[in-house]
């Protein structure tokens, strides 16, 4: 079995060996993950966080043992907590990274990815957050641009977005927004769901497509262009700039 760990900024995620092929995640820098295959200058992974699977440029990430892959799954995941910021290496060069990314082997401002030392200055998200940090998290999102397969301010989409702010704040979500449909605990009612509880859509064939987290007093934050915070009710999301319902409610769930 073959490792390996993220060393840039953002990394595309396609569902096949090919640059003009979807996006339908991204990998982040310190992000670890299992090489399941390897086709010409693509390998085909496994992130650890999420077990999505996808392609990415072999070029793009360095192998890692697997006795440091197991090291990085046993230790606690430290996370970047600036929206955008950076790491230095022993030559002074600098590397962009955004909120979320992950620093392998974290103490005392400094990391190490594969061979390399880094040294980074900067907040860092550590430990359990109380429930009512999600939604302070989600904020810190807000107008970022929608991005299919997007996980970061510059770009993100629907899953990407309550995947990253429960996981800045120490849970655990799946990827995509059927499948994280498939956790927590159902509600019956929207009276019953408290601010961080996940909201999920469907479309017309049934198909989850869709998920926002709930705020105070009926509001709901969510991507539709962009992070944005709009109304919910017993339909679903009210777009308070178009005036109209833009996605059906299908369940609520209570994740913590």
């Amino acid at each position: 079995m073959d490792y390996g760990i993220c060393n840039l900024s953002i990394v595309p995620l396609r569902i096949e060996p090919n640059d003009k092929s979807e996006m339908v995640s991204q990998l982040l820098f310190g992000e670890h993950f299992i090489v399941l295959e390897i086709h010409k200058k693509w390998s085909k992974i496994r992130i650890a966080f999420d077990n999505y699977e996808g392609w990415v440029d072999t070029n793009q990430y360095l192998p890692l043992s697997e006795r440091t892959f197991f090291e990085i799954e046993k230790s606690n995941i430290v996370l970047a907590g600036e929206l955008i910021d950076f790491v230095i290496d022993k030559k002074e060069s600098f590397l962009t990274i955004t909120i979320g990314a992950s620093l392998p082997f974290y103490n005392d401002k400094t990391l190490k990815l594969g061979p390399i030392n880094y040294r980074y200055e900067g907040q860092v998200f550590n430990k359990k957050q109380p429930k009512k940090s999600l939604v302070e998290m989600a904020a810190r999102f807000l107008n970022a641009p929608y991005l299919w397969g997007g996980k970061t301010p510059f770009g993100i989409d629907c899953s990407g977005f309550t995947q990253m702010v429960y996981k800045l704040c120490g849970y655990k979500l799946l990827r995509d927004a059927s499948q994280q449909a498939t956790q927590g605990e159902a509600l019956s009612f929207i009276e019953e769901s408290e601010p961080g509880d996940l909201a999920f859509f469907d479309n017309e064939e049934g198909v989850i497509v869709h998920v926002g987290i709930i705020m105070n007093d009926n509001y709901i934050i969510h991507a539709h262009g962009k992070i944005r915070i709009d109304r919910i009710d017993h339909s679903g999301i009210f777009n308070v700039d178009t005036q109209r319902h833009t996605h059906k409610l299908r369940v609520i769930k209570k994740i913590i």
